[in-house]
């Protein structure tokens, strides 16, 4: 059984994965609602689906890039979750978990580009080959909005948040996903694959990876 945090945007998203793997989730898409709504959301489902944090295999969480204050209340949470629980715990990549969304049903020539806000005039960026799996084209990095828009070329796949940021000319030619396809169970279907960038970490050691505001010059 796994349970899933995904924190790094507005979205606030938990996901269940029972042990006959059906998943179960619950979100919400609303600026500041993680620390109202977080354990919350991970407690209906504890009570739903009558399960506690020892009988679960892992607990994964969102590690970023993204939002400084949704992916600290992300740590923070798993940290208290976990404590002296024994539950391994594992940090995914954000931008690798929205590209494993973008992917499912799409041609496995295209590239996903997986992006979020990083407001003034950049986006977290990273892109991905989708060819049986899933392996990285680029580095995770923070991009002014007008290089990452210079290098998507036709066909390709647009995925995470800030797309009302991007030229219209830009997503006529490509296939997008919105914040609306940011979920908690994408760490899931990720961790499943084992098609890597997840790392397990110690639970009372783990810190997000955050970006300082100098890298978004």
């Amino acid at each position: 059984m796994l349970l899933a945090l995904e924190t790094a945007t507005n979205v606030c998203s938990v996901a269940f994965c029972d042990s006959e793997g059906s998943i179960f989730e619950k979100r919400i898409d609303k600026r500041g609602s993680h620390s109202e709504q977080l354990f919350l959301f991970i407690e209906e489902l504890m009570n739903e689906h009558d399960f506690k944090i020892e009988d679960l295999d892992a607990v994964l969480v969102s590690e970023g890039p993204g939002s400084y204050t949704g992916l600290r209340i992300g740590a923070s949470a798993v940290k208290g979750l976990l404590f002296q629980s024994g539950v391994s715990l594992f940090g995914v990549n954000t931008l690798a978990s929205f590209a494993t969304q973008a992917a499912e049903g799409n041609s496995s020539s295209q590239t996903v580009h997986s992006i979020i806000d990083a407001r003034r005039k950049h986006v977290y960026h990273q892109s991905f080959f989708c060819n049986e799996g899933l392996a990285a084209k680029s580095e995770v990095e923070v991009i002014p909005i007008k290089s990452f828009e210079a290098m998507v070329k036709e066909g390709d796949v647009i995925i995470g948040t800030g797309l009302d940021r991007i030229e219209e000319s830009v997503k006529e030619k490509v296939r997008t996903f919105g914040k609306e396809s940011i979920t908690a169970k994408s760490l899931i279907f990720l961790y499943q694959s084992g098609e890597g960038f997840i790392n397990e970490v110690n639970p009372g050691e783990f810190e997000p990876k955050y970006y300082t505001s100098n890298q978004v010059s």
